[in-house]
């Protein structure tokens, strides 16, 4: 019997302007959107048989990572599941502003512009992330790859990686655009392609909340592998672990110390805007 292989999101692929669909899920911009928006974020959603409409009103200036937390916020009692919220925040990037790359860029410049002057929520974590790196820099879990634009765009000599193929592939289009130089790899963060002790920093930023501890202890394991100087590890203080995010677990500081132990190297455990573990990978 013959099956069928899901089909792959592609975040560039052309779409009509003000609408992108993937799936079941539709995304598209509208003049405004009604008097709900206010009680439950920027979006209005509707579901039926066929999939789920997103409709919104965004500009430009909307598009950066500080909207996570108003579609976090809109989906709250939506059911939303990981996947559904990732088509969602692409939908909305792409239907804000069109043309593929110019969406994208935009985005990214806005969000970078926000981490560094400090506005962003998760900016504070990308400061003392880029305090503790030493050196080179591999950073793992990299996702659209905002932490490894930083420190790239500071001058450093930076690897961005992530399993999803399609954002390092959409890092290595938008790079260019704006201005930054960096390296891209493809790889699973607990079988990374990369020689001993090859660069100065591994980073893991928010990403051992997305897998099991088993996968987890393998991730570090790599990481204290390549790393010649130190591991540096954060983490979200949650008390429910964020579903519609990704997030499987959830961390303190004592679970985060525990962690440490079980590496058997010098290690160092402080809260910050969530839990921050340092291993001496010497």
């Amino acid at each position: 019997m013959a099956t069928s292989t899901p089909a792959v999101m592609d975040s560039l692929a052309p779409s009509a302007p003000g609408r992108w669909s993937f799936g079941h899920v539709t995304v598209e911009r509208v003049d405004s959107v009604t008097v709900e928006r206010v009680k439950s974020g920027p979006l209005e959603l509707s579901r039926n048989d066929d999939g789920l409409l997103v409709r919104h009103s965004l500009t430009a200036a909307d598009l950066s990572e500080r909207l996570v937390a108003g579609v976090t916020a809109s989906i709250e009692d939506a059911d939303f599941g990981q996947d559904e919220f990732e088509l969602t925040m692409v939908g909305l990037v792409r239907s804000t502003v069109d043309g593929a790359l110019e969406s994208w860029t935009t985005y990214y410049r806005n969000s970078l512009n926000e981490l560094l002057d400090g506005s962003a929520d998760f900016a504070p974590i990308h400061e003392k992330a880029q305090e503790l790196v030493r050196g080179s820099v591999l950073d793992l879990g990299s996702c659209f790859g905002f932490f490894p634009l930083r420190l790239a765009k500071a001058g450093m000599n930076v690897t961005a990686t992530d399993i999803h193929p399609g954002t390092m592939v959409l890092l290595d289009a938008v790079a260019p655009e704006l201005g930054i130089d960096i390296t891209t790899l493809i790889c699973d963060a607990g079988e990374v392609p990369a020689p001993d002790k090859s660069v100065d920093t591994v980073t893991a930023i928010h990403l051992l909340e997305h897998v099991d501890n088993e996968v987890g202890e393998k991730v570090i394991a790599q990481a204290l592998r390549i790393a010649r100087q130190r591991v540096v590890i954060a983490v979200p203080f949650e008390d429910e672990a964020t579903a519609c995010h990704g997030h499987i677990r959830t961390f303190d500081l004592e679970s985060l110390r525990s962690v440490g132990e079980k590496t058997g190297v010098p290690f160092e455990v402080f809260e910050h805007h969530g839990g921050w573990l340092v291993l001496d990978a010497q």
